[in-house]
């Protein structure tokens, strides 16, 4: 029987994670015979993902040195792009972050095929979800599913803009500057405050409060 031949891309800033992940999925089930090409940052990852005519799945870390004249800053980024320019590759972020707003992002965002976050898989883990996703299915890590399950059935309170102003006020943005960062007036602002507030169930105090609760949840 002939293998099936699968061009793989691992996007990853540090060569001896490439070559570990290498070495895991040449170990796969399925006998797929691999093609692996690998890049180290935004820049490196963007000509390859521009110039190749295809990758059957690409890995991408999250975090990466970015490449400011494409506006690439993350693996959330180059997420975006390979959904534009290769729409049917098959994405599989694999990130330390955990935080429930990160990982929402992702997930109502690019929305890749698999989110994994590192601390959770072993080898066995990240191949099987290699091997599902080439088969055509989804794979969450045990963190993904449960810091992000809360924030999927509450979406109407945690919008892509109440997200983004959380974030903000985690950076040390003041209130009245926010505006500067988004495309809301600050009377819309504070009315998302009161929203954001209300799902944190914050009946007193003011961004600090917003901050400490959204660190106690887990969404930054």
């Amino acid at each position: 029987m002939t293998k099936k031949k699968l061009k793989i891309l691992i996007v990853e800033d540090h060569p001896a994670m490439i070559e570990g992940y290498k070495m895991i999925l040449s170990y796969n089930n399925k006998g797929y015979e691999l093609e692996v090409m690998s890049a180290l940052n935004c820049k490196s990852a963007y000509e390859l993902i521009t110039h190749e005519d295809y990758f059957d799945v690409v890995l991408l870390d999250y975090s990466l040195p970015p490449y400011e004249e494409q506006d690439l800053k993350s693996g959330n980024d180059l997420a975006v792009l390979l959904r534009k320019q290769k729409p049917t590759t098959k994405i599989m972020v694999l990130t330390s972050h955990s935080e429930a707003i990160l990982l929402y992002d992702l997930i109502t965002g690019a929305a890749p095929e698999g989110i994994l976050v590192k601390s959770d898989f072993t080898a066995d883990e990240l191949l099987k979800a290699f091997e599902q996703i080439v088969e055509g299915g989804n794979y969450h890590s045990s963190s993904v599913t449960q810091n992000v399950s809360g924030l999927l059935s509450r979406e109407k309170y945690l919008d892509a803009y109440n997200r983004q102003i959380i974030s903000l006020l985690a950076q040390g943005v003041k209130t009245k500057n926010i505006p500067e960062y988004t495309n809301l007036s600050i009377s819309a602002v504070e009315k998302r405050k009161v929203n954001i507030k209300d799902f944190f169930g914050i009946f007193k105090g003011g961004d600090e409060e917003i901050v400490r609760k959204a660190k106690e949840a887990g969404f930054i």
